[in-house]
């Protein structure tokens, strides 16, 4: 694949070429020259886009595409390309699948059907078998067919035995374990944030208490067992704080946030709308400035949409019986930007990688392409049309975000969206 980009202004702070605008000529997938103008060798492919920005491939660690067993929320297919058109290169993909990934060959499945495509697919395994939280799944086995993390999704490893044993057996191989941050007991059957508007809506409520318990007890088994835990999609100041604390001593510990947590408040559920219906719960504002805050400071390590697409049947019911997620690769790079700088969002984007083993490809010439292209200006209301997964659970339906993503390049493949 030959490629020449024209005019395109490189946001990589580990690019000799940042801030500057250039053509880079890309030939069998490596970047072969940039320069302010290359005159095109062969008549190959030009691509020229209205203000085009490009950065290296942005990265997720949370999504989840259904497949296999609930094709009618998302297929690996499409939910790749669904991520390609919302400029992600790498996906680390949830195993809340039917059956739930925590084999082997469930890992060997999943990432042969990603093979050819543009987008890096990166397999989590379930932490225990059938994510029933009763034994350990193959970590092993799941970790040579290529597993990069080990995750119950969206379930609590509520017996303490179980993450300190999982933490000491997945250091001899240097294995990454989840533990999802919630204390299910003080939860209970809560649907959104416990205060002052849970109360007046007449829903039961989940308290902060809840992540916080759960947080604390996870850090301080790290502490006595060594190993790395990834703590993902906090929601609360105070869990915030406990990771703050926990990094100053040197605990090897990181932690996410979904973008949603950073951009709603649980007073966006006044309408009763199942879409903003997510685990953790939408929180106060406090949280979410304490949150923003530690993403600025570097306390938390990454940003996810935590895309979970859920069928319609579960999601036009009561609000109590709705099921918790949303769907959210299509607007990462939008909302973001209403909450920071073009600079701060591009950071927030491509940073994780490491923790998750991916190799990174600064702009610079003689390296491989790994590229996300997009426009940081322009301003757009986020409707259905803007939807490219099977499932239409959106939490930013209707919400005017910024920008827009021209596509992506990767492993000498090009995705582009239409104009």
């Amino acid at each position: 694949m030959n490629i020449l980009l024209k005019a395109a202004t490189i946001i990589d702070p580990e690019s000799e070429f940042h801030n500057s605008t250039q053509d880079i000529l890309i030939e069998n997938g490596i970047i072969k020259k940039i320069a302010p103008s290359i005159k095109n060798p062969e008549n190959i492919q030009e691509i020229k886009r209205e203000n085009l920005h490009i950065s290296q491939g942005w990265f997720d660690s949370s999504v989840s595409f259904g497949e296999p067993g609930f094709e009618e929320r998302e297929t690996i297919l499409n939910g790749l390309k669904t991520a390609a058109r919302s400029g992600f290169t790498s996906v680390g993909l949830n195993p809340n699948t039917h059956p739930i990934m925590d084999s082997s060959s469930d890992i060997s499945f999943v990432s042969s059907k990603a093979s050819h495509n543009p987008v890096s697919l990166l397999p989590i395994g379930a932490l225990t078998t059938k994510s029933e939280g009763v034994d350990l799944a193959e970590l092993f086995d799941m970790h040579s067919a290529g597993a990069v993390a080990f995750y119950d999704y969206k379930k609590a490893v509520r017996n303490p035995n179980l993450l300190k044993i999982a933490l000491q057996y997945a250091s001899n191989f240097d294995g990454l374990v989840f533990s999802f941050p919630q204390e299910d007991k003080i939860a209970g059957q809560g649907v959104m944030n416990e205060n002052e508007t849970s109360t007046r809506l007449g829903l039961k409520g989940i308290p902060a208490l809840a992540e916080a318990l759960h947080v604390t007890r996870d850090l301080f088994i790290l502490e006595y067992t060594g190993g790395k835990l990834h703590i993902p999609t906090i929601s609360t100041m105070a869990s915030l704080e406990l990771i703050r604390e926990a990094k100053k001593k040197k605990l090897d510990v990181t932690c996410s946030v979904a973008v949603h947590n950073l951009y709603f408040t649980d007073k966006a559920l006044t309408e009763y709308n199942t879409n903003f219906k997510v685990l953790p719960p939408l929180r106060t504002k406090t949280d979410t400035d304490a949150l923003i805050e530690g993403l600025k400071d570097g306390t938390i390590d990454m940003v996810t949409c935590d895309h979970n697409p859920i069928d319609i049947e579960l999601k036009k019911i009561e609000f109590d019986h709705a099921a918790f997620g949303t769907i959210g690769l299509e607007s990462s790079f939008g909302a973001l930007q209403k909450l920071f700088t073009l600079k701060k969002t591009i950071q927030l984007l491509t940073q994780g990688r490491e923790r998750f083993g991916i190799i990174k490809a600064p702009i610079n010439e003689g390296n491989e392409a790994d590229i996300t292209l997009f426009n940081p200006d322009g301003k757009e209301t986020f409707s259905k049309e803007n939807i490219v997964s099977k499932s239409k659970n959106a939490i930013f339906e209707n919400e005017v975000l910024k920008g827009a993503v021209y596509g992506i390049i990767s492993k000498n493949r090009l995705a582009l969206n239409a104009i």
